[in-house]
């Protein structure tokens, strides 16, 4: 009998416990029960909450969030260029989900003001997708939904990766936007997406995430493949490079046009975006000489 109350009053005390977890910033964030009520201020973050269970959770959102279809739905509390922090109080939120490098100092810094715990999201590498589904789902107590999640999108990178990493490579060129040219370097999970097609970053290299290149510099690189947005106006996009006829990837034809969603964001859906980037890239393959 003694040992069973024993179990009970552990059993009660390990409900109560605190959560702790670490974030993409290297902050211990502690709660000292499970999220009720959540605000997420990237597309991104509102996607992983879905996915790791905790969509009925999360009470605003920033503009953009528009996957999955339920989050077209949620309150908005503002813009990429300005946060409505008289909206974020009367939401009244136990939790903010930020994007460290997305959001201004700014806004940051009038988030922290709000003294609410702040979990900073900003997913470089594949596998960090899969580790904030888990570290959300600790937080917002629906560990089992947001492991589940985890192990699929592991199992869909990891076949990936087996099909198509060890292929001989292809350079690439990832075009984000062509007025003014921006591409993105090696610490984007982007160039993590491309290294398991057997793709290379021609950009990795350089210092800035999203940075502006010139024309001259893509032309020097010259990439067997360009992948750029799914856009409407055919005369934009990666359609620019088609009068230079001396770059590889124009005249093997790989100028590729991709759902830019689900390359960038750090979501579970970028295992899909990355699935046609492998068949995209292995086109070029078969298109050399």
């Amino acid at each position: 009998m003694r040992a069973a109350i024993l179990t009970m009053l552990a059993l009660a005390g390990s409900a109560h416990a605190a959560i702790t977890v670490q974030d993409d910033a290297g902050n211990r964030v502690t709660l000292a029960k499970p999220a009720q009520r959540v605000i997420s201020t990237a597309p991104h973050i509102t996607e992983l909450l879905f996915a790791a269970g905790g969509g009925e959770r999360v009470v605003g959102a920033m503009n953009f969030s528009d996957y999955p279809e339920a989050a077209k739905r949620l309150p908005l509390i503002g813009s990429d260029a300005q946060i409505d922090m008289e909206r974020v109080l009367a939401l009244r939120p136990d939790l903010l989900v930020v994007w460290q490098t997305g959001n201004t100092e700014r806004q940051l810094a009038q988030l922290k003001s709000l003294g609410i715990p702040i979990f900073y999201s900003e997913p470089k590498k594949l596998e960090e997708v899969a580790t904030s589904l888990t570290r959300l789902g600790q937080l917002l107590g629906t560990d089992a939904a947001a492991q589940a999640a985890a192990r699929d999108y592991r199992q869909k990178i990891a076949r990936l990766t087996a099909t198509y990493a060890q292929r001989p490579p292809v350079k690439v060129f990832y075009q984000i936007w062509e007025k003014p040219l921006f591409t993105l370097n090696g610490e984007h999970i982007a160039s993590d997406a491309m290294r398991v097609c057997g793709g290379r970053n021609v950009f990795a290299g350089l210092k800035v995430t999203a940075p502006s290149v010139s024309t001259e510099a893509v032309l020097q690189e010259n990439p067997e493949a360009i992948i750029g947005s799914e856009r409407h106006d055919s005369q934009s996009g990666i359609n620019i490079w088609k009068p230079y006829k001396g770059m590889l990837a124009v005249q093997r034809d790989n100028l590729f046009m991709l759902d830019s969603e689900r390359l960038v964001r750090a979501t579970p859906r970028i295992a899909d975006g990355i699935a046609v980037l492998c068949e995209k890239l292995d086109s070029a393959r078969k298109r050399r000489p």
